[in-house]
């Protein structure tokens, strides 16, 4: 392991900041089908291990995208303990960023809620999408870090953290949404060497990493 201090925490953007319950349930509505199902084939298209845009096809519905909605983030959609952690973080004197698989203008909305974060980067920006290496190669770069400089925050084990964790990074899986819950049971889960349940465990993992304790 690494011996450097963590300089950098980077977050995946949907399910590890942003539910996204909201987007899935107007996606429902949109296409005419009851929230409950809708929400119950992307769970079963996780466990099968297909990508959830899939679902589309699986259920016969036009591919819908945020826009189409009517959807954009908002402050509520976060996870309660979003707000407070960043600025706990950014007080402490780390610097925070999000990125992610996002459509269009996604990250643009999330930058303008005016979060403690210094760093936005997605998908449509960057024209590579997780889990290729180049993402997480470009991230790296574009922080001027080394790996072992960068804790990478997020919910999918196959998206956020093997690929991270592969590059040196200190990848955190945090356990919630549908892919966090889903994942925790995955043989790969093994591999991870930090789990968390909520950001709030973050501070003190970071001290721990870091020798602060």
């Amino acid at each position: 392991m690494s011996s450097q201090r963590i300089q950098a925490i980077v977050f995946d953007l949907g399910e590890t900041l942003e539910n996204e319950t909201r987007f899935w349930s107007s996606v429902a509505r949109y296409a005419g089908v009851p929230e409950l199902t809708l929400h119950g084939v992307l769970g079963g298209l996780i466990e099968r291990r297909e990508n959830h845009r899939s679902i589309f096809n699986v259920m016969q519905i036009e591919s819908v995208d945020p826009k189409g909605v009517g959807y954009e983030i908002e402050l509520k959609d976060l996870y309660p303990d979003v707000v407070p952690v960043l600025k706990q973080l950014c007080h402490a004197g780390y610097r925070l960023g999000v990125t992610g698989n996002q459509p269009e203008g996604a990250i643009e909305q999330f930058q303008a809620l005016g979060l403690p974060l210094d760093f936005y980067a997605s998908s449509t920006n960057w024209g590579v999408s997780k889990p290729d290496p180049v993402f997480f190669q470009r991230m790296i770069e574009e922080l001027g870090l080394e790996p072992g400089e960068i804790m990478y925050v997020g919910d999918r084990l196959d998206n956020d953290v093997l690929p991270a964790q592969e590059l040196g990074m200190h990848a955190v899986f945090i356990r919630r949404g549908p892919w966090g819950y889903l994942h925790a049971a995955w043989p790969e889960a093994e591999q991870v060497r930090y789990r968390i349940d909520a950001l709030t465990e973050l501070p003190k993992l970071l001290e721990t990493i870091n020798g602060d304790e």
